[in-house]
């Protein structure tokens, strides 16, 4: 029997103007897709012209300039329609969908969405959702007394997976899904007998739980900022886009 973390899996990834999912723009994208481990991954990649400024913190981070966006990116009404109905390609071809961070990544292509082509994401996936697998919250539920941080680059430490070009969101992507499978492996006996569309579900709540813990630490320290426990996509607000 094979299970689902040795099996067919897709990942996406973006590098982006910012850290904030309302306001902040795609400038690079990647899908890839394993059909088992160790096979060939069919990468998809994306290129964009925000149309608007990239701040120099962001390019630090990834590494795209705007005069070289601006040179060699597409505009991004076309590239949000490819990346959304090739994720509504891995929903109806039953791919599970691994997204590090899932609700900073899949919110802000469904407001990128939102903003180039007037409709959510949810709007592509409505017939098959997606099932999502986001490493950072099975990690924390499956090992959640593990102290340190656990950051892609962390994570693979870890689960002994190379991150050969950390922030590219092709290299990125691969990366986060060779933890899924590591992952997989490692807590096969919590993990194997649980199918996708259930783990899905768990994360929901897993998530919410991790969220909220979060939240109580910051009031405990003092810290004014609030944790949103939706996963995997955070529900529009009334600014977006």
């Amino acid at each position: 029997m094979t299970y689902w973390y040795e099996g067919p899996l897709a990942a996406f990834d973006t590098e982006t103007t910012g850290v904030d999912v309302e306001t902040d723009r795609i400038v690079s994208a990647a899908l890839v897709v394993q059909d088992a481990p160790g096979a060939r991954p069919r990468v998809s990649r994306w290129l964009v012209n925000p149309g608007v400024p990239v701040p120099a913190g962001a390019t630090q981070v990834h590494g795209l300039t705007d005069d070289h966006l601006q040179r060699n990116g597409r505009w991004p009404s076309p590239v949000m329609f490819e990346i959304a109905g090739l994720l509504a390609e891995q929903a109806a071809a039953g791919r599970p969908l691994v997204v590090m961070n899932a609700p900073f990544d899949l919110t802000l292509l469904d407001r990128e969405l939102r903003r180039h082509r007037a409709s959510a994401l949810g709007h592509w996936v409505d017939a098959t959702p997606l099932r999502v697998l986001d490493p950072r919250v099975l990690d924390k539920h499956l090992d959640r007394y593990r102290k340190g941080r656990r950051t892609l680059t962390d994570l693979c430490a870890h689960y002994g997976v190379t991150l050969a070009d950390a922030h590219d969101a092709a290299a990125d992507a691969l990366a986060a899904l060779e933890v899924v499978r590591a992952l997989g492996r490692r807590f096969a006996a919590r993990l194997e007998r649980l199918s996708p569309a259930e783990l899905h579900a768990l994360q929901t709540t897993w998530h919410a739980a991790q969220a909220r813990g979060l939240q109580a630490w910051f009031a405990r320290t003092g810290t004014p900022e609030t944790v949103d426990t939706s996963w995997p996509l955070r529900p529009e607000l009334p600014a977006a886009a």
